[in-house]
């Protein structure tokens, strides 16, 4: 079964990518396009752009959000299914036309993502345990944002009273609050503290 909802997450995003391909030749639509940007906006112009996947991200931080959605609803199975899209995205950015030190940043920032990626989607049943990974990954996520940039607006919102009040952080596509680290308990806990563009 959750192979048939990553096969279903699979079709979905490529209907996504290439709708916003679509888009591409007028500036209005990209400008609204709310699920997925143009492919080329998401490519550092010193990187090659004949291969589509070159530095996409953009499929990597949809399975981020859809991971924080899952688990401000309190749903640790979306919460893994969405970990295991994070896996296949990953496998396929191309870090080819990186220049040595984003390579190796890149490298060492997706060798952390599978990690925790693989701790939330064996953690069914575990929610807390999902939760604590969320902490690292989304630092990790920030990561990219700041070193390759994102393709769309992000808001890097901060709960103040995770982890006894030493607080963490998750990256949104939205200036809403939708808390992951507490769910339906404290649901609009949080504020926006950095746009990242």
């Amino acid at each position: 079964m959750t192979m048939k909802h990553l096969f279903l997450g699979l079709i979905a995003s490529s209907i996504l990518a290439l709708t916003a391909c679509n888009g591409n030749t007028e500036k209005k639509a990209a400008s609204t396009e709310q699920t997925s940007a143009p492919v080329t906006e998401t490519i550092p112009s010193d990187n090659s752009t004949e291969n589509p996947e070159q530095g996409n991200f953009s499929e990597l931080f949809s399975h981020y959000q859809h991971l924080t959605f899952a688990l401000s609803s309190d749903n640790d199975k979306e919460a893994a299914n969405a970990s295991k899209g994070m896996l296949e995205a990953l496998s396929k950015i191309k870090s080819d036309g990186f220049s040595a030190e984003d390579k190796t940043t890149y490298e060492d920032i997706a060798a952390e993502i599978k990690e925790h990626a693989e701790h939330i989607s064996d953690n069914v049943g575990n929610i807390a345990h999902q939760r604590e990974h969320l902490v690292m990954l989304s630092k990790d996520f920030y990561d990219i944002a700041k070193t390759f940039g994102t393709d769309k607006p992000l808001y890097k919102v901060f709960c103040p009273m995770y982890d006894d009040n030493k607080g963490a952080y998750w990256l949104s596509d939205s200036k809403e609050i939708k808390n992951p680290y507490y769910g339906e308990d404290m649901l609009t806990c949080g504020e926006v503290q950095e746009e990242l563009k």
